[in-house]
């Protein structure tokens, strides 16, 4: 076994190596840039080593600065987590020449499936079921057109090298081709250095399901069953489960036993994912093999009991596999959400600062399940613009898919991310959707559930009870502190029976509190409870979590001062609640609503990132829709496109300009 290992990565994968090193006794090196000086995988670490600036091409993907902090500080072996080196094949060839062992599997095996042209051809040959696709490098988009349509459409454009939903596009016409053939091509050659593209056929409404394979240096494979992927947008996977809502016995077994062959028959050594796609009658075809620990191994590791790293890791110093085939039986079901520093309500754009407030729920037991988080921040640190915006992975475990998905969503909401956006209300919202519920998605489900982006969720009647009853008790409280003296809080007696009106964005619910001592309340809301409701909670004025139960229902929803009232959020729905006495909620349903500010005419940067292109210049006219300028935030490029028909006023923005966000870049007559 090893006595020191280099993890070259960095966030919450990083973090996850340290833990399982901790565990075995191994000590750890972790390598930081600039940006990453201050992070948790630098202060769980043994030693650090500075390797350069932020940005990734002249810090974690320069090998030689890598294998100088093995030499540094005599760690034997690299575990390169995933992303950045994790599927270069000259990285291993490299550490090896220097006596470094590598955590992960051969140069060969990397290489011939790392090419997702050649990995076809290598699946097509082991036996493995094959998408139709053009077998060969697209060198323009005229051929890429040409390629499309002898297919047929609609067509996946990707990178060769690609991963993690980087340099893919789905095209449905000629003009869909060139534009994502341009674009995939250049995120492509940002995010992996290798910029040739592949096209095959896109099926429609597939499932994305994959096999996880072990393997040793010995020849034996096996299979830890699958993962439901389908929840994605733009191909980055956003929720995942184990096992598939979908898959039978028979199915699953076909799928494990092509995932072995295909290992096989390149000497895999180590941990590693075959993804398929999969299609509503259960005809699945091979997409691509991920030569590395995938972002969502958790789930694999809770319903196997087994720990995926470990397993690399010994399997890398020689040991031969003591897992069998026959042992992998399936125990539970786990779910497990990608928490991103994302702004759900402005088309997930990337929301980069610093998290002023971060409280993560305990690990363990939650609601009928139980949670695991996988994170690589702390409160204070910084997301920045240089890597992934991911926060944490946080899954929810337990005997069933319903008591998985129920304590994950249990988890969420007692979760606090402040100081920027995260995608957690749409994960909540996500989770309570019912053909999430009951299985029926596919790798369209977002755009088909969300076609206009997400806007938050109508409030079900439990919601709109919990933020009533919530809003009504922190008033009452707020009115028992006023009436005391000197600073005093009055006894709950002085203050008997509060009657108020909370207005919830427009709806109006009657209130009447009677505070029955600390943490505990009568209400009664005859627009919502024909009874007299007893709320208990744990809540004081400043808290940003309010959680307690009201009658037989416990409930946490987020809550903070607002300009006028409180600002509440529970899952998919937030609302300013307005609390005032009868009379004066009376006449406030007498105001005017305020007229939107017309901002067609502006077009501001969504996100702080980089311009690539500008494709308008003052004077020009363009038609809504037309794409304006190209804004790159986390390696993924967003086009900004006209709102309305109009002309060209001023344009503030030019290629390679850093902006900020809501910065203005063009304005129309």
């Amino acid at each position: 076994m090893f006595k020191k290992i280099l993890i070259a990565n960095r966030g919450e994968i990083a973090v996850r190596v340290i833990k399982t090193c901790k565990r075995l006794g191994i000590q750890t090196v972790a390598v930081y840039s600039e940006a990453d000086a201050d992070t948790l995988a630098v202060e769980m670490a043994d030693e650090a080593v500075f390797i350069g600036p932020p940005a990734p091409g002249e810090s974690y993907l320069q090998m030689d600065k890598i294998i100088a902090a093995c030499e540094e500080t005599g760690a034997e072996a690299v575990h390169p987590g995933f992303g950045f080196l994790s599927e270069n094949a000259s990285f291993p060839e490299a550490l090896s020449e220097k006596g470094i062992a590598w955590i992960g599997p051969n140069a060969h095996a990397i290489a011939a499936m790392g090419d997702k042209l050649e990995s076809k051809k290598l699946a097509a040959k082991a036996g493995v079921s094959t998408v139709p696709g053009f077998k060969g490098e697209i060198v323009d988009d005229q051929q890429a057109v040409e390629v499309a349509e002898d297919i047929g459409y609609p067509v996946m454009i990707k990178a060769s090298a690609g991963g993690g939903g980087k340099g893919m596009r789905i095209a449905r016409s000629e003009s869909e081709v060139r534009e994502g053939f341009t674009a995939a091509r250049n995120e492509a050659r940002s995010s992996f250095g290798d910029d040739r593209i592949l096209i095959e056929k896109f099926v429609e409404k597939p499932r994305h399901i994959e096999i996880q394979v072990l393997g040793d240096k010995h020849g034996d494979v096996v299979y830890l069953n699958e993962r439901e992927c389908s929840v994605q947008r733009r191909n980055q996977k956003v929720l995942e489960e184990a096992p598939s809502p979908f898959l039978d016995a028979k199915t699953r077994k076909k799928m494990g036993e092509q995932a072995v062959a295909l290992a096989q028959a390149v000497d895999y050594d180590s941990a590693g994912t075959v993804e398929f796609i999969v299609d509503p009658e259960k005809n699945f075809y091979f997409l691509e093999m991920n030569t590395r620990l995938q972002v969502e191994h958790p789930v694999t590791e809770l319903t196997h009991g087994v720990d995926l790293v470990e397993q690399m890791i010994r399997v890398a110093a020689g040991a031969p596999l003591e897992i069998k085939q026959a042992d992998l039986k399936i125990k539970g079901w786990a779910v497990e959400a990608r928490l991103y520093a994302e702004d759900p309500y402005r088309g997930f754009l990337p929301s980069i600062g610093r998290l002023k407030r971060y409280v993560e729920p305990p690990e363990g037991p939650a609601g009928p399940g139980a949670l695991r988080i996988d994170s690589g921040v702390r409160e204070g640190d910084e997301i920045s613009m240089f890597y992934d915006p991911m926060i944490a992975k946080v899954i929810g475990y337990g005997d069933s898919r319903d008591a998985a998905m129920d304590a994950l969503a249990h988890s969420l909401d007692r979760m606090r991310v402040d100081g920027l956006q995260s995608n957690k209300p749409f994960l909540s919202a996500v989770l309570d959707e019912p053909d999430f519920r009951s299985g029926r998605i596919h790798t369209g489900y977002i755009d088909a559930h969300f076609p206009e982006g997400f806007h938050g969720t109508i409030p079900t009647e439990a919601q709109l009870k919990w933020m009533t009853a919530a809003a009504g008790y922190a008033h009452a409280i707020q009115a028992r502190r006023i009436a005391g003296i000197s600073g005093r809080i009055a006894p709950a007696g002085e203050v008997d029976r509060l009657e108020c009106v909370v207005i919830l964005d427009g709806q109006s619910f009657p209130v009447e509190v009677q505070l029955d001592g600390i943490g505990a309340a009568e209400l009664w809301m005859p627009a919502l409870s024909t009874e007299p409701v007893t709320l208990t909670t744990g809540w004081t004025p400043g808290d940003a979590l309010f959680e307690g139960r009201l009658g037989e229902e416990e409930f946490a929803l987020e809550i903070s001062v607002g300009k006028e009232g409180y600002r509440l959020r529970h899952r998919g729905y937030s609302a300013n609640a307005l609390v005032c006495a009868p009379r004066t909620a009376d006449l406030h349903a007498k105001l005017p609503e305020k007229e939107p500010v017309d901002t067609a005419k502006l077009v501001v940067s969504p996100m702080p990132g980089l311009v690539v292109s500008v494709a308008v210049e003052a004077g020009q006219s363009v038609k809504a829709g037309e794409a304006l300028l190209v804004v790159e935030a986390m390696k993924m490029e967003n086009v900004l496109r006209a709102e309305v028909d109009g002309v060209i006023k001023t344009v503030d923005a030019e290629p390679g300009a850093s902006v900020a966000a809501d910065e203005l870049l063009i304005e129309f007559e």
